[in-house]
């Protein structure tokens, strides 16, 4: 029977075999039951003899718990052993007691443990037990032995057996890392067609935007928006006129304000501080204030700074500051009539925006442009995604080659023979 088992296991050496990956999994199967036959073949004996050594043994043992000493025993070494016995007994009877599994595996890791139990039983309290019961302890030495020679017989079959294990487990390892790289060629192939799916899609649809935007620019009631986009930019170019002549205004008045805000703090004038702060933040905002507005903040606010200028607490220092405040009332005039000149031109000039992006054909052209940039960024990310895929696939082609080399070799050493793989997958360009 065992050396039927091995034949199969081991072909004979120098022969050729052609395999399918398919028939791989099942071979290997085959391969580890009969491996795992072998096993239980070997060791069908070797477990029956370690069984009934260790019944002879326990008897043994059970017969030095009644055993009497020799009565010409010398007095120390009776006390000895009689101290020495009950622990020796109870780690035997510890160490036998053991389950022997029916598995082989285990039943060899229960049966060296056994072993390992007895002996340091014997090497422990037993050397007291020597001279007191030495029939006994030859005994109970030889029945240990007894095992230890099934356990090596077994040692050398289990050995085997896991190096075959080992075998096809990494038969089993090269020949999933080949399924999975076959697999994943496969699935980059519909991955592929779905992303140029895709592409041609986004393509297409690019094609037809370009041509949606020709047509429409070449709109004869674009033309119309011409005249619009000039009075537009004259109109930007007004406000932004006065915007600029607002500003430098605004700010000569509010350094000056700025110099007086810090007299009346430290002079504590609560209310002259609370009105130029009110102006300087009116006139430093960064929307321009209302002409009614405006002309309030000044009011309140050029008396108490021109007092302190006749005081001689603030000195101008240049002629845009004395310019100013020479003539408030002036000043204020200018500034507020800048106000809603300012109002009325940035009125005129968004109504005209207004009116040019809502023409039905700028609004179509804007949404036109508006996907063409999505689409633009999607094709852009499909193209890169196909590339790094084809990257992918060249790898995975250059390793299956190499998987399938290694996968071969392994088999080969197992079955003593060349073994050629043939592949599952269908052939592609």
């Amino acid at each position: 029977m065992l050396k039927f088992l091995k034949s199969l296991m081991s072909p004979g050496a120098g022969t050729h075999v052609t395999l399918a990956e398919s028939e791989v999994i099942s071979w290997l199967a085959e391969r580890e039951t009969s491996a795992r036959a072998t096993l239980n073949v070997e060791v069908e004996e070797p477990m029956r003899a370690i069984r009934n050594a260790a019944a002879s043994l326990q008897l043994t043992v059970n017969t030095l718990q009644g055993a009497d000493q020799d009565p010409a025993t010398h007095p120390r070494i009776k006390s000895i052993a009689k101290n020495s016995l009950p622990l020796f007994l109870r780690s035997m009877n510890y160490s036998l007691a053991k389950e022997l599994p029916d598995d082989p595996e285990e039943f060899y890791e229960a049966a060296v443990e056994c072993v390992k139990g007895c002996l340091n039983a014997v090497r422990g309290q037993g050397r007291y037990l020597m001279v007191a019961f030495p029939e006994e302890m030859k005994d109970i030495k030889a029945g240990i032995d007894a095992i230890g020679r099934e356990i090596n017989v077994m040692t050398k079959a289990i050995g085997r057996f896991k190096e075959e294990s080992s075998r096809i487990a990494a038969a089993r390892s090269a020949s999933g890392a080949l399924s999975d790289a076959r697999q994943d060629r496969e699935r980059s192939f519909a991955k592929e067609e779905r992303i140029k799916e895709r592409i041609a899609g986004n393509t297409g649809r690019l094609d037809a935007i370009a041509a949606d935007i020709a047509r429409l620019s070449a709109d004869e009631s674009l033309l119309a928006l011409d005249a619009g986009r000039a009075r537009c930019a004259g109109l930007v170019k007004e406000r932004d006129d006065l915007l600029r002549h607002y500003a430098s205004l605004t700010m000569t008045a509010s350094h000056v304000f700025r110099k007086a805000e810090k007299i009346a703090i430290r002079r504590q004038l609560a209310k002259e501080v609370r009105i130029l702060k009110a102006a300087m933040d009116l006139l430093s905002h960064h929307e321009v204030a209302t002409a009614e507005s405006i002309a309030k903040a000044l009011d309140a606010a050029c008396p108490a700074v021109q007092k302190m200028i006749g005081n001689g607490d603030i000195i101008l220092k240049n002629k845009d500051e004395r310019a100013v405040f020479s003539d408030t009332a002036a000043f204020s005039g200018e500034v507020s009539g800048l106000c809603t000149q300012y109002s009325g031109v940035a009125n005129r000039c968004r109504e005209e925006e207004e009116s040019l992006q809502s023409h039905p054909v700028q609004l179509q052209l804007r949404s036109l442009e508006r996907e063409k940039e999505q689409l633009e960024t999607m094709h852009a990310r499909e193209e890169q995604e196909h590339r790094d895929l084809l990257v992918a696939r060249k790898e995975l082609e250059d390793a299956i080659p190499l998987l399938q080399e290694e996968l071969a070799k392994k088999l080969g050493e197992m079955r003593g023979e060349t073994v050629q793989l043939q592949a599952n997958e269908p052939v592609r360009g």
